[in-house]
């Protein structure tokens, strides 16, 4: 499912995703409200009365149950208890091991609290790894799943789709395209098969331009081609980084633990991520900072002086995941991107985990390096996972395709969540997720002031209690206990039981992890979560 670039959309009337019919290049988003269209029976269904007024009276239903939530408590009985162990049980036995957390959910919850099977509620501060980036029962997003169930079919695809997914690719593309040369999309359904797609872009873009390079120099010598070209090509990417979890994503990721007993069939050559830390140690200050940006510079010199013309692409994670929540720099980035640009590296731009989380939409426009950016991938809170490339990338044969692309609703609450962060006051320096990102580095560090025995010093940050507490935005982390991972995992379960579900990060040190619903969160959540995660902390000794 590929589609061009759109112009800025502007309100329209009745649209079938709870904004109304948002206009595209040459009509409304929605084909169902296209005069012309009006007349078939698709848009008789998605325009109807008796449809509109059902899914207000379920949204209503919606918002009225939600309403009932109000905080984290235990389970509504020993009965309800009991039979959620069975159901658990159920769950592992699908499985064939159980679950890291006793999470089943019962379907409701009121923005960042959910409602178990049990009845039991918690603050949800991990979001799914970041995708309920709205919370939970959301009127809005429930009121465009639902009129994506009234589509004739669940999936749509490649060969045979509605116009949903291309409209939600508009959307996105029309904010991409704002401060980037992105112009083209293709929508995968999953975060791995976004990059899986963004891989073949790249290699066959770097296969292409070697062809290319000999067409025009027919009488090269054969050792002069072997000089500027490897026959294997190459990735380069961050250390710590994550890709996914399909046989080629775990291969560039920078985790043993996601490739125990698989094959390796990509090249990898890593390079050091932006170090404060490390900066400091040699020298701090500017001079530090030249310091370290010069030798990783020298460093991707040096790969790309070891195996000449074979890497395809360097990916960056302008703001680590997995990794740690590491919060890049844009002078180390830029001076990488230059190199890139230098020798016709793809720059890959992955913000899977961090698009929508950073005080702008785009972690790029964060950092102001849209204009180097090539290839783009985008998930999680998207809900549908997107790969976008430059008409300079646009693939020249059918290697983009697939029987899936996606569902509906999918792409209906995805076109949501893009449109409402748009027109959300949301970004900038006092915007509310930068506002709520103040509230939570406050409560961390009051909860560090009242117990520094949770919090000692930790060699990888320097000793420096200042690194005890980072992120931007929506990524927000905390490190306790040196950053040993068994305490943190075994401080989260205890946390968890306390009433706030959260995660890890990092691969040493290793940090407590939130992903809190941002634009759910509200200035006195914070206290009720913090109270819950140091009474888990207390318990975990």
């Amino acid at each position: 499912m590929t589609t061009a670039s759109a112009s800025t959309s502007t309100a329209g009337t009745n649209g079938h995703s709870g904004a109304a019919g948002t206009s595209g290049a040459s009509g409304p988003l929605n084909p169902a409200t296209h005069p012309a269209l009006a007349g078939t029976v698709g848009a008789q269904l998605h325009t109807s009365k008796v449809v509109e007024q059902a899914v207000a009276a379920i949204m209503g239903e919606v918002r009225a149950h939600s309403a009932k939530i109000t905080g984290e408590r235990g389970p509504v009985s020993p009965a309800a208890r009991e039979t959620f162990e069975q159901y658990m049980k159920r769950a592992a036995e699908v499985r064939g091991r159980g679950l890291l957390y006793p999470y089943l959910g019962s379907g409701v919850g009121n923005g960042p609290l959910v409602e178990l099977l049990d009845g039991s509620v918690k603050w949800d501060m991990i979001s799914g790894i970041g995708v309920h980036f709205f919370g939970h029962s959301d009127a809005d997003l429930a009121g465009a799943m639902v009129r994506g169930a009234l589509d004739d079919t669940l999936k749509q695809g490649n060969l045979q789709a509605n116009f949903d997914g291309y409209a939600f690719a508009e959307v996105l593309l029309n904010e991409a395209k704002k401060h980037s040369k992105l112009r083209h999309a293709y929508i995968a359904t999953g975060g791995a098969m976004a990059n899986e797609n963004a891989l073949k872009v790249c290699f066959q873009k770097r296969y292409l331009d070697g062809l290319m390079s000999v067409a025009q120099d027919g009488n090269a010598k054969p050792e002069t081609l072997l000089a500027k070209f490897t026959p294997t090509m190459r990735v380069l990417a961050f250390q710590d980084c994550f890709m996914g979890r399909s046989i080629n994503m775990a291969q560039l990721g920078d985790n043993h633990q996601g490739r125990e007993g698989l094959p390796n069939g990509i090249m990898v050559d890593y390079m050091p991520f932006w170090n404060p830390a490390a900066a400091e140690r040699m020298g701090g200050g500017a001079a530090g900072k030249k310091r370290f940006i010069d030798m990783s510079v020298m460093r991707l010199e040096q790969y790309i002086h070891r195996y000449p013309g074979a890497h395809a692409c360097f990916i960056f994670e302008l703001i680590q995941g997995e990794g740690g929540f590491n919060v890049g720099d844009r002078d180390f980035f830029k001076a990488l991107m230059d190199v890139c640009k230098a020798h016709k590296i793809a720059v890959w731009d992955d913000e899977i985990q961090t698009f929508g989380r950073s005080n702008r939409m785009f972690a790029y426009e964060h950092f102001d390096l849209g204009d180097y950016v090539d290839v783009f991938c985008v998930g999680k809170m998207t809900q549908a996972c997107v790969t976008m490339w430059t008409p300079e990338y646009n693939p020249r044969s059918a290697i983009l395709s697939g029987t899936f692309t996606g569902e509906g609703a999918s792409f209906r609450v995805g076109q949501r969540v893009i449109e409402r962060l748009r027109d959300g006051n949301y970004y900038g320096e006092s915007g509310h997720f930068a506002k709520q990102h103040a509230m939570f580095r406050e409560h961390a560090r009051a909860l560090i002031a009242r117990h520094p025995e949770w919090f000692p010093p930790v060699a990888e940050l320097n000793g420096n209690p200042e690194h005890l507490v980072a992120g931007v935005g929506g990524m927000c982390r905390f490190t306790p206990y040196g950053g040993n991972k068994d305490k943190i995992l075994k401080a989260a379960k205890a946390i968890f039981d306390e009433g706030v579900i959260l995660f890890y990060c990092g691969h040493g040190p290793y940090h407590v992890r939130m992903l809190p619903p941002m634009p759910a969160m509200k200035d006195e959540h914070w206290k009720q979560v913090f109270a819950c995660i140091e009474r888990g902390m207390a318990k975990a000794g």
